[in-house]
């Protein structure tokens, strides 16, 4: 899976879990200033991240900590993507 790939697998979860149009989402699209999202959103939106990218990232986690971190779709992609690439082959 490629980056651009990974950034629009992303975009539509988040689209899909708060119901916007993906093309109103984009990486500097903040969670909580442009998108209204709350801790259960968060919440729902890291499982559904989790699950989706499990199968690409053996044992693919995101911790609290690490998800609090998280404050734009951009951020949660460079999170992905990092975690691709540290993943063994």
């Amino acid at each position: 899976m490629t980056d651009k790939e990974i950034e629009a697998k992303v975009i539509e979860i988040v689209a899909e879990q708060l119901g916007y149009d993906k093309a109103e989402i984009k990486p500097e699209t903040s969670f909580v200033n442009d998108l209204n999202v709350d801790s259960l959103d968060q919440v729902e939106i890291v499982m559904a991240l989790e699950d989706a990218f499990e199968s690409v990232i053996p044992d693919f986690k995101i911790p609290d900590d690490e998800a609090e971190k998280l404050k734009t779709v951009g951020s949660a992609v460079e999170f992905i993507i990092k975690a691709k690439s540290a993943a063994p082959a």
